[in-house]
C-alpha cells in the first residue's frame, strides 16, 4: 500500500509499495521547521517546485544510494518546456506542470504530477488557479494537494474553486499557514467547500 505522511506546511513524504521514499517540498516537520521529525528515512527522490526556502531543506534527510534530486529548474527549464521524467527504474513518473500565483513567478515555479503504484497525485506547489487545471480534469487524478494561506497563495475558497476544476477523488489542503505545520481555520474552510475534501493532520500515517 502506498502510504503518505504530510509533514506539514508545504512538505509530503510518500513511500511506494516496494518501500521506496519520495519527498515533495522538504522544510517543515510536524514538530515545526526546526525538528527533523518524518524525515527518517533515507530519500530515493526529492521533488522541488519552488526555491522558496520553505521548499528547499533537500539535506533534510539522508539519502539513499543513487538518490535523485528533481527541482523547478531542472524540470521547467525555459519558460515554454515543461518535462515529464520518469524515476526509480521507471516505478515513478513525474510531469511538471504550471504553478504561478501574486507570489510566485510562472517562469520559477511547477507543480508536479506524480503517477506511482497506480495511483495519480498532484502536489500543486504554491499556486492558485492556472490554466492547465481545468486540463487536469482529464487526468483522473486520485488525490490533489492544494495550498491556501491567504496570504502566499490561495485562499481556502479559491483552492476549493480549483478543486472542482481539477475534479480530484481526494482534495487535501496543504500550506495552510506560513509558519506552523497546520492550520485548522483555513483547513475548516477548504473542507466547507472543496468536492471531496480530505483533512489529513501532519505526522499521521495515511494509506493512499
Amino acid at each position: 500500500m502506498t502510504k503518505l505522511l504530510f509533514l506539514g506546511h508545504g512538505s509530503l513524504r510518500v513511500t511506494t509499495n516496494a518501500g521506496k521514499t519520495i519527498y515533495i517540498d522538504p522544510f517543515m516537520s510536524p514538530k515545526g521547521k526546526d525538528s527533523d521529525e518524518g524525515y527518517d528515512a533515507p530519500a530515493d527522490l526529492v521533488l522541488v517546485t519552488h526555491q522558496h526556502f520553505d521548499h528547499t531543506s533537500i539535506n533534510k534527510m539522508p539519502h539513499a544510494a543513487g538518490c535523485e534530486v528533481w527541482q523547478n529548474m531542472d524540470s521547467h527549464p525555459d519558460p515554454r518546456t515543461y518535462l515529464t521524467k520518469a524515476f526509480l527504474d521507471g516505478a515513478v513518473e513525474v510531469q511538471a506542470v504550471e504553478a504561478y500565483n501574486h507570489h510566485h513567478r510562472k517562469d520559477d515555479c511547477v507543480g508536479y504530477v506524480v503517477r506511482v503504484d497506480g495511483l495519480t497525485l498532484y502536489f500543486s506547489g504554491d499556486t492558485g488557479p492556472t490554466n492547465q487545471m481545468s486540463m487536469l480534469a482529464n487526468y483522473g487524478i486520485d488525490y490533489a494537494f492544494l495550498p491556501c494561506d491567504s496570504i502566499y497563495t490561495m485562499t481556502p475558497k479559491e483552492a476549493a474553486k480549483c478543486a472542482k476544476l481539477i475534479g480530484a477523488k481526494h482534495n487535501v489542503p496543504v500550506h495552510m499557514n506560513p509558519v506552523n505545520p497546520y492550520g485548522e481555520k483555513a483547513a475548516t474552510q477548504f473542507a466547507a467547500s472543496a468536492p471531496n475534501a480530505q483533512l489529513i493532520r501532519p505526522g499521521v500515517p495515511t494509506e493512499l
